[in-house]
């Protein structure tokens, strides 16, 4: 069985009831499942798509995703999903790593589509719109009665080749078989007590793991109604609430922070949602606490796109309870804090995490080197650096690559960008390491201000009698924006990156 079984089954009992909500229309499992089918066939026919084979989508979500998703998965084919924030060039490079033969476009990004075919002749391109013209529709591909099936296809075939979202610098393409998404619902739906009841609101990206995988491909699991939204506006998620009475959704802090600033976020009855999950990076204590003060249990949940993503969560009830916390291990996964030498640290002791199960990649595709560096056996090695409770409950300190380590001591970012983000005369800020010649590195806090007449002393101040002495920011840089990846993480290594070139030319 594949994961398109899914659709088929909830076909078979609930025909009728609605899969999926997507600017004004309403499709039922039965009529989704059935466009998968006749896409799988069509692929098959057309294309030649065979097991193994990678198809990409390029754009925004659209049920034609999933339904790409889906029929991959019949055909034992691999989907990579393009970032849409990324330029051409980058694009063209994951098509040309992963080796795909086939571009579906979502609808407004032919354009784009015709960009990378010219730059790739060899690239079979597909337009998700349903408007005719040069290049083929996926309408004009459906296949009613064709084969729509490979053989030697099962859970154990790989499904997605998603690309990390490169706040490092290299993109890498971790490779997820359909076990890996089989598992990670199971987990999902653990999380959120996720039931055929449930109606998820989708608004982040689907081409991060994120958007995909923490409730969106759970909820065509359990048999629930998800509700997808092309891409985040803050208005237009606040009246989808407002309309569609949602009960779950997913978010991250810039998404939330936006929801707060918008002038519907106080009139907005949010009392339909059981809780929001929410990540990505090391949330706010004050954006979690403005959810749980509208009686919205804020729980957070960690992962990586190489644990597909779910690896560590809370349940509502904690949420309230100990907010800040990422939570405790998924229910098929398991995790370690360990020391330089992979040695288990006890409870308070900071390190870094180690996950293992079922739903962690199986490799960097054409990467061993990377593969190597990040699985030890079995074990993915996260990167990230955090402890154990005395109650078991997991807590994320920063990134491994992140600690600035200044004269032997390391100092955690994290720690010195929620003492920024308390100040409401700062909009946004981090912390990198800048090297130096006496100390290795020190850190240095990058600000935009709220306030234009902030100034270097009075954000120094901030950290007086908080925080150790060695632990200050010695230089303090203004910009006005912080570049951000589509999830709204911040691209640490561009602000390093920058941060050397203007010490260097100082």
């Amino acid at each position: 069985m594949d994961l398109s079984g899914w659709l088929d089954r909830h076909a078979a009992f609930v025909p009728q009831k609605t899969a999926l909500r997507f600017e004004g229309q309403a499709i039922a499992y039965g009529a989704f499942a059935r466009r998968v089918r006749r896409l799988a066939a069509g692929l098959k026919r057309e294309l030649g798509v065979r097991r193994g084979d990678r198809l990409a989508w390029l754009g925004f979500n659209h049920p034609d995703f999933l339904a790409l998703l889906f029929a991959c998965a019949r055909l034992g084919a691999m989907l990579v999903p393009l970032n849409a924030r990324l330029e051409a060039p980058e694009q063209q490079g994951i098509l040309c790593h992963a080796g795909v033969s086939a571009l579906v476009s979502a609808p407004g990004w032919l354009e784009r589509g015709l960009e990378l075919r010219a730059r790739m002749p060899n690239l079979r391109l597909l337009n998700a719109a349903a408007t005719p013209g040069e290049v083929a529709t996926l309408d004009e591909l459906l296949d009613e009665s064709g084969d729509d099936r490979n053989p030697h296809v099962d859970l154990s075939c790989a499904l997605l080749i998603v690309y990390t979202s490169g706040t490092t610098g290299r993109p890498k393409g971790a490779v997820l078989r359909q076990e890996a998404l089989f598992w990670n619902a199971v987990n999902a739906a653990h999380m959120h007590d996720l039931t055929s009841g449930d109606r998820v609101l989708t608004v982040l990206p689907l081409f991060h793991v994120g958007g995909l995988n923490i409730q969106t491909t759970p909820a065509l699991h359990a048999g629930a109604e998800v509700i997808l939204l092309p891409r985040f506006d803050p208005g237009r998620t606040l009246e989808a609430i407002r309309t569609h009475r949602p009960t779950l959704t997913v978010l991250v802090p810039a998404t939330m922070q936006a929801l707060l600033d918008h002038p519907l976020w106080p009139e907005v009855d949010l009392g339909c949602l059981r809780m929001i999950a929410c990540g990505s990076q090391t949330v706010p204590l004050h954006l979690l606490e403005a959810f749980n003060r509208r009686g919205v249990p804020a729980a957070q949940v960690y992962g990586l796109t190489e644990s597909a993503p779910i690896a560590v969560y809370q349940r509502a009830e904690d949420a309230l309870r100990k907010p800040g916390a990422a939570g405790k291990p998924a229910l098929h996964v398991e995790i370690r804090i360990v020391d330089a030498r992979g040695r288990d640290l006890p409870p308070g002791r900071r390190g870094e995490v180690w996950i293992r199960g079922p739903n962690v990649m199986t490799e960097y595709w054409a990467d061993e080197a990377a593969t190597r560096e990040a699985l030890t056996d079995g074990w993915l090695r996260s990167g990230d650096v955090g402890f154990r409770d005395p109650e078991g409950d997991i807590w994320i300190v920063d990134r491994k690559k992140d600690v600035v380590v200044s004269g032997g001591e390391n100092i955690y970012p994290a720690e010195l960008e929620a003492v920024l983000r308390e100040c409401p005369r700062i909009r946004d800020a981090v912390v990198v390491g800048r090297a130096d010649p006496r100390w290795g590195e020190v850190p240095v806090a990058v600000v935009v201000p709220a306030d234009p007449d902030l100034d270097e002393e009075q954000v120094l101040a901030l950290f007086r009698g908080r925080v150790a002495r060695y632990k200050h920011p010695r230089e303090v840089v203004f910009m006005d924006e912080l570049p951000r990846n589509a999830m709204g993480k911040v691209l640490k290594f561009r602000v390093r990156d920058w941060i050397a070139r203007r010490s260097g030319s100082g």
